[in-house]
This record gives C-alpha cells, sequence and structure tokens, in this order.
C-alpha cells in the first residue's frame, strides 16, 4: 500500500515560507512561536505570495524550488556574461590608457635627454660607424637616431594595423640619408612611421573644429566669439557669403591612406629634393612665394615648388588644399556622401576623384591606388593618434 506524501496544508504554506525566505517566519520560528494557518497566511500574503489552491505533495514543492533555482541561475549566468563583454569591451580603452601613460612618462625622460645624448653619448656616435644589421648600408646619424627613437617607444607599424594608437612622434624634417636604407620595405615602413603622426594630427584638428561647428550650428543663438570663429573658418575654408552647407562640405578629413600615398608619390618615399630641402612632401605649386627652382619644367612655366618651414606645415597646407580647391569639388561632395550614409571614410572610395592633383590626370590616379594596395594603407585609414598634448609629445 502506497504512502500518502501529500503534505497538510500548514506544512504547504511553512514551505512556502522557507521556499521564498521569509524572514518574518524565520523569527517567529526562532522564538519557538507556534503560528496559526491564518497568521501564517496572513504573513505570506503580505508578502505578495500566493496561496497554494491545492494541497501540495513534497515532489510538487521540490518542483517549486527546482524552477526558483533555475531562475536564479539564469540572473547570476546573465549578470556574469554582462561583466564578461563589459570586460572585454573595456580591456582596449584600459590597454590605450595604460600605453599613453606609460608613453607620457617615457616621453618626458627622452626629451629632457635626448640632446644630452646627441652631444655626448657613446651609443650615439658609435652606432653611426656601423650599419644596424647585415642587411643594411651604412646609415647616417639622422637617419640612425630616427631609427633608436622608433625602437626605443617601441613604435611599430605592424601593432598600428592591428588597432594600436600611433605614437605622438613628430619629426619637423626626413632624415638626409634615408634612401641608404638598404630595404626597400625597411625605408617605406621608415617614412609611414614618420608621416602617419603629422597626418592623424591635422586630421584631429579638423574634427575638433567639424565637432565645434555643428554644436554651434545646433544652438539657437551664438555668443560672439563663436560668431568670430564662424568667421575665421569661412576665411580659412575660402567661403564667400558664410555659406553654412558649403563649409560642412570643405571642413573634413583627409582618409589616412591617400595622405600617405600621395606624400609617397610626390616625395619619393622621403627622398626627393624638395622633401630633403624644403620638406615639401605633397609638390604644391607657387608663383608667388618662397619656392624651390624645379630642374625640369617647361619654357612656360614659371611655378616653383613651394617650400615648408617643417613637415607638419606642408601636411597642413595639403589637406587645406584639398578641402578648398575648385578642382577637388567632387572629392569633397563624394565624402559628404560617404558622411551621410554613415559609411566609413576610406581611401580607395575617394582617391578616383584627385585626377585633377597632377598633369597625368587618370594615370595618378592609377598610381594611387597602386601605392595604397601594394602596401596596405587602408589598414590606417581608421588609425587613431594616442595623444595631442605637447607636454607629452616628441617633436624632433
Amino acid at each position: 500500500m502506497k504512502k500518502n506524501l501529500q503534505l497538510p496544508y500548514r506544512e504547504q504554506l511553512l514551505e512556502l515560507g522557507k521556499l521564498y525566505k521569509i524572514n518574518e517566519l524565520k523569527f517567529y520560528a526562532k522564538t519557538k512561536k507556534n503560528l496559526t494557518v491564518s497568521q501564517i497566511e496572513l504573513i505570506l500574503l503580505k508578502n505578495k505570495i500566493r496561496l497554494p489552491e491545492q494541497s501540495y505533495n513534497k515532489k510538487r514543492i521540490a518542483e517549486i524550488e527546482f524552477k526558483e533555482q533555475v531562475v536564479t541561475n539564469i540572473f547570476i549566468t546573465l549578470f556574469l556574461i554582462g561583466f564578461v563583454v563589459s570586460l572585454l569591451t573595456t580591456r582596449p580603452l584600459i590597454k590605450l590608457v595604460t600605453s599613453e601613460i606609460k608613453f607620457t612618462h617615457v616621453a618626458k625622460e627622452y626629451k629632457s635627454n635626448l640632446q644630452k645624448n646627441l652631444k655626448g653619448s657613446k651609443d650615439f656616435n658609435s652606432s653611426a660607424k656601423k650599419p644596424l644589421s647585415q642587411d643594411d648600408d651604412f646609415i647616417s646619424l639622422d637617419t640612425k637616431i630616427t631609427l633608436k627613437i622608433f625602437e626605443d617607444f617601441k613604435y611599430d607599424l605592424k601593432s598600428i594595423r592591428l588597432g594600436q594608437a600611433v605614437k605622438p612622434v613628430y619629426l619637423r624634417r626626413f632624415p638626409r640619408d634615408l634612401n641608404k636604407i638598404k630595404s626597400t620595405q625597411k625605408k617605406k615602413d621608415t617614412f609611414i612611421k614618420i608621416v602617419i603622426p603629422l597626418i592623424l594630427d591635422e586630421n584631429d584638428k579638423i574634427l575638433e573644429d567639424r565637432k565645434k561647428l555643428f554644436k554651434i550650428l545646433s544652438k539657437q543663438s551664438n555668443s560672439m566669439g563663436e560668431k568670430v570663429w564662424l568667421k575665421r573658418r569661412f576665411k580659412d575654408y575660402q567661403i564667400d557669403g558664410e555659406d553654412i552647407a558649403e563649409l560642412k562640405l570643405r571642413m573634413d578629413i583627409v582618409p589616412t591612406s591617400i595622405a600617405i600615398a600621395q606624400a609617397a608619390k610626390e616625395s619619393g618615399w622621403g627622398t626627393s629634393r624638395f622633401a630633403l630641402d624644403g620638406n615639401a612632401m605633397y609638390g604644391q605649386w607657387t608663383w608667388d612665394k618662397e619656392g624651390i627652382e624645379p630642374s625640369e619644367k617647361g619654357k612656360n612655366e614659371s611655378h616653383k615648388i613651394l617650400k615648408f618651414p617643417m613637415l607638419q606645415s606642408s601636411v597642413k597646407a595639403y589637406m587645406r588644399n584639398l578641402n578648398t580647391h575648385r578642382g577637388y569639388r567632387e572629392f569633397r561632395e563624394k565624402r559628404s556622401d560617404l558622411r551621410d550614409k554613415n559609411k566609413n571614410i576610406s581611401g580607395l572610395d575617394l582617391v578616383e576623384y584627385l585626377y585633377n592633383y597632377a598633369q597625368t590626370g587618370s594615370e595618378y590616379v592609377k598610381i594611387l591606388k597602386k601605392i595604397i594596395t601594394q602596401n596596405d594603407l587602408t589598414d590606417f585609414d581608421k588609425s587613431i593618434l594616442m595623444n595631442r598634448n605637447k607636454d607629452t609629445s616628441l617633436t624632433l
């Protein structure tokens, strides 16, 4: 004969109290006060616990307990998943901040000791007398120091391609002996390391201005300082009539891949006479300013190659040229179209519209495409600069 496993109604109520961890029932249990069924029901109802409509046996109580445990486990699991996801999401940011702190410390130390090293360091002086490796020809002091700096700061392109922020190391000019690096790939990599912080720095300045522009435009009224700022931007971008739509079109970045490719093409990867003597990375012409006389030009041509005090000035003038000259309007319109569609501003999408940059037109575009693809320069279109603070960056 089977035993009756059904619990008395009072026991069911007490089991529900245990299941939902009702502290009041625990308190009465400790005081050994024998509550009536009505009192227990009242306590359960006060805690919004539904009273059993029928008698529950031990098996049914166990099922309820199991369901409650499953729900608890689900909540714990979701919490742990959320914690892990947030950890993975913030890890790159933590890594970036850590890298910035480390770079800031090293940069300060490096700037304070660099001059002393250049004057009296045996390491620098002796290193100029021997090649970097068996694969390199003799490299003079300028390039040697440049490569040493990149090595000291662990500044390498592989890490940047994988998403590491670019170290803010700014060179004022190219090493004059850059062409003596025997390895073509090493020479190209060194060139890219030199120009990419300069390009990203100028793009960051443009993006800061663009952000400020949209903030000003979102206001119903503007302060006198904001109005003056706007007037200066209209002048900078050579816009007549204070055309806001045109300012939005012009005030935008140049893809890093295009800026690197054009610098490489126009400067011979940093080895041309114009680049070495005049910091002219982009071969911009001038008729009324100080410049470098080209060795080959037509009889009716009177232009010169525009000189700059440092490489950064050349990058700034180049970007201003693409953002203002009428020959690059299609370039700017396509860039704006990509913005409107929330697409990435990619070099390969925009290089098509730079046929007016050189007399060779479409052939020039083909060369730029080849430089971009062969050197995987689109990897740098999403690159970011670690830190633009003057006190923590390194300018040489």
